[in-house]
């Protein structure tokens, strides 16, 4: 359902410049999808709110598309959809305040793609008038003058038409380069939006450089393979042009003067060196595609194989949420792109030029005064293709975002089909998909209708430019100016540039992209890892176990601070609980023990050493964590037990398990421990995941133990048994115990009461702590069962426990 924003009200006098309102159109913890008319067909503005929006507090990341009217914000799941909404409006008002006034602003739109001239922008006009109309005006004003001065003979040079043409392609290609250089243009970075809108060109050509720097011997000899292909195809039709000459003339004088005399064993030799160019120009070519392949699949593997490494030492304040798909973004779509256009892009260049080296010598040679009837489609098709490029380029990005909203409803309708069952929705959510999948439809059905349009076009192009270059170069012929022979070879060479053409805005596009692509890679490589060398070493078998925050403070970004000076010891050998509300930090004290975070203040001692200076490797093998959310890999039981000590024995497996309270119905199961859990464990419910989660640290046999709300997902009966089967397990362990249910911790030798604020207001053992008749005993009565001492004391518990 769409849900409009309404701003507060303004002081007197004030308007908004933002017309229409700002619609939401999805919203998921940390991720809002709004809807802003006013971006449409405004790259500019588009860019500009990417850059400042992305640096408002609490916002990750900004993705604005001047193609479909849309805002993707990346933000803290704290905020809501009013804190965003306000923030969007307040950051547009500000850049229209300063790229514009009111009048220049279109009105909302329900079209998905809306240039500004076709919405009546006038700004957008003249920028069109600009951009567009001067190149056309100077190109057409250079062809006036040329006549004026010169007349017909002057254009019919042929150095003053091939450079004619040269300046005309030259100046439409420039045109496209900076065009598709515009950041704002460019898909946003998945990695980082909040920077998409500077320029990628510089940003991206030193990594391209060094590639190239590394495997320049590679590139060069596929590139030579290209070239030499390209000339035996332009052997192949310079030979097939020469059967027609023979056949009317009945004899070949090159073949004679070599030898070979007679109409047919002349044809005899033209077709088999037809043939042998061809099979020549084949192989040729097959090796140089696969030199290019091979080449693009080696530099995929090269950089994902420098990259994930790198990834996997980022801080986890980096992998988790929203950054975790962004980052597999650059992954499995930057660095493929990377090597897809590698294995593709400067094949076609060197191919084009190599065209372009052959046919034009051999028209200034052999008959200068056709160059410009030759040369004359170049600029031509080249702008028809740019052309289609750029406007197939904003069409099939509208149709892609649709096709992202079809994904997305049909994703979370399968995930929450429960819910959808549960309130007999069914028909309705069929036909909300049904709607979206017709109108991907429409859409992709006008861009494929004005693909064809194109081909066509282009296709006509070309033929009219071989016939006009047949035609002019027959009366030649007739006029003996040129020679039937030449006529021949020069029909043949047009062919093969022409084509090529009609393919540089897509290589162009695509060279553009992958410098994008290699931006966001280097992003994500210069992005500071953990420290994996250094620091003293830590032998797990001498580790005693002690724990100690000594006046620890931690705050998430942008957010109050969770810990404030908190002081705990967790002795070694021994079993401490820490209980509290819900947000009070007591898994954050977890992940500052295992050092997926660091504290802004304080230190953290193990065994008396600051845990960061210690190798960091070597602690969190001296640490068994068990988190809430078991996260399972998708693999067999045995193997996700048996990760991280891989060398395990099946038996030691099993005892693990059994330590656990998993191996009965994992015995239950027909391939019992061979059984295949699927993705995240989802083959399996959540208590048993907990289980084989358990089961794996206990595998792990570390001296020290975190278990953040492990039995969770369980009964009450596994939980009791589980409880006794650890206590053999973790005595001599210094073990972290953190939970919500009492009935977990009440045989623990030490447990600490936290309240909503992150800080320490009781401690003690079990009983003591029902004794002092405070904020834990409170707490166990309202579990329990047992009635209050008195109502006012009721009513403090329920606060307590609600926060």
């Amino acid at each position: 359902m769409s849900r409009y924003v309404t701003p507060p009200a303004e002081p007197h006098g004030h308007q908004h410049p933002v017309r229409g309102p700002l619609r939401l159109r999805s919203a998921v913890p940390g991720r809002q999808r709004w809807e802003a008319p006013v971006l449409a067909g405004r790259p500019r503005l588009a860019g500009l709110l990417t850059a400042v929006l992305g640096k408002s507090p609490g916002v990750t990341g900004v993705r604005a598309s001047a193609v479909t009217g849309s805002v993707l914000v990346h933000h803290d799941p704290a905020l809501g959809a009013a804190d965003i909404g306000a923030q969007l409006r307040a950051v547009l008002d500000d850049l229209l305040r300063q790229v514009g006034t009111q009048s220049q602003v279109p009105q909302p739109s329900a079209e998905p793609v809306r240039t500004r001239e076709q919405a009546g922008d006038p700004a957008g006009a003249h920028q069109a008038t600009r951009s567009g109309v001067r190149p056309r005006m100077l190109v057409a004003g250079g062809a006036a003058a040329s006549l004026a001065l010169g007349g017909s003979g002057l254009l019919l040079g042929p150095w003053v038409a091939l450079g004619a043409v040269g300046a005309a392609t030259t100046l439409l290609i420039r045109r496209a380069w900076h065009e598709t250089s515009d950041p704002r243009k460019l898909p946003a970075s998945p990695l980082k939006p909040a920077e998409a809108a500077r320029p990628v060109g510089n940003a991206g050509a030193p990594p391209l450089l060094r590639l190239a720097r590394r495997h320049r011997r590679r590139i060069g000899r596929a590139a030579g393979l290209s070239a030499a292909a390209e000339l035996a195809e332009l052997g192949v039709f310079t030979s097939l042009g020469a059967l027609p000459l023979l056949l009317a003339r009945g004899s070949s004088p090159v073949l004679t003067a070599l030898g070979v005399t007679g109409t047919l064993p002349q044809l005899g030799v033209l077709t088999a060196v037809a043939a042998l160019a061809k099979l020549i120009q084949a192989a040729l070519s097959y090796r140089a595609d696969l030199a290019w392949r091979t080449l693009g699949q080696d530099v995929e593997h090269e950089l994902r194989s420098e990259v994930y490494p790198h990834v996997q030492r980022l801080p986890l304040r980096d992998l988790e949420g929203e950054r975790t798909t962004r980052i597999a973004g650059v992954l499995s779509a930057d660095i493929p792109h990377v090597g897809a256009f590698l294995a593709h892009g400067p094949g076609e260049l060197v191919q084009l030029a190599t065209c372009f080296l052959v046919m034009a010598p051999a028209f200034l040679l052999l008959a200068p005064r056709l160059a410009w009837a030759a040369f004359l489609p170049v600029p031509v098709i080249t702008w028809l293709s740019l052309r289609h490029h750029s406007r197939s380029g904003r069409a099939y990005a509208a149709v892609g975002d649709r096709r992202v909203r079809l994904n997305s409803q049909v994703i979370n309708t399968l995930e929450g089909s429960a819910t959808v069952k549960s309130f007999c929705t069914e028909a309705e959510e069929a036909a909300r998909v049904e709607r979206l999948s017709d109108a991907c439809r429409n859409d992709t059905r006008l861009n494929d209708r004005e693909t064809a349009r194109h081909i066509q076009t282009v296709g006509t192009c070309a033929s009219l430019s071989l016939l006009g270059t047949g035609l002019l170069a027959a009366r030649d012929v007739f006029r003996g100016t040129l020679s039937l022979s030449s006529f021949n070879t020069l029909l043949a060479l047009p062919s093969p540039v022409l084509y090529r053409l009609t393919r540089i805005g897509t290589t162009l596009e695509q060279y553009q992209h992958t410098l994008a692509a290699l931006d966001r890679v280097e992003h994500l490589r210069n992005l500071p890892t953990e420290p994996d060398e250094g620091g003293r070493p830590l032998d797990p078998g001498r580790v005693e176990g002690e724990l100690v925050l000594d006046g620890v403070t931690f705050a998430y970004p942008g957010r109050p601070p969770v810990l404030r000076d908190t002081r705990l010891r967790f002795v070694s050998g021994r079993t401490t609980a820490i209980v509290g509300a819900t947000g009070a930090g007591k898994t954050t004290i977890a992940k500052l023990l295992m050092r997926f975070q660091d504290p802004v203040a304080g230190r953290i001692l193990l065994d008396g050493q600051d845990i960061r200076e210690l190798r960091l490797q070597d602690l969190r093998r001296c640490i068994g964590f068990v988190a809430q959310d078991a996260f399972l890999f998708d693999g067999t039981i045995a193997e996700n037990i048996a990760y991280g000590t891989p060398h395990a024995e099946h038996a030691a497996i099993v005892g693990a398990a059994g330590i656990a309270q998993a191996s009965g119905f994992i015995e239950a199961l027909p391939q019992g421990y061979d059984t295949v859990v699927g993705e995240r464990g989802a083959a399996l419910s959540g208590g048993q995941r907990q289980r084989i989660a358990l089961a794996r640290t206990i595998l792990k046999d570390p001296p020290v133990v975190i278990l953040d709300e492990a039995t969770s997902a369980v009964d009450n009966d596994t939980e009791a048994a589980i409880q006794h089967a650890l206590r053999n397990f973790t005595a001599g362990r210094t073990t972290v115990v953190i939970a919500h249910r009492l009935s977990t911790i009440r045989h623990a030798d030490w447990i600490h009461v936290m309240n909503e604020n992150g800080t320490m207001v009781e401690e003690g053992a079990h009983q003591d702590l029902l004794t002092q008749d405070g904020q834990y005993a409170s707490l166990w009565r309202l579990q329990t069962g047992m009635p209050e001492r008195d109502p006012e004391d009721a009513g403090r518990v329920l606060v307590t426990a609600t926060h």
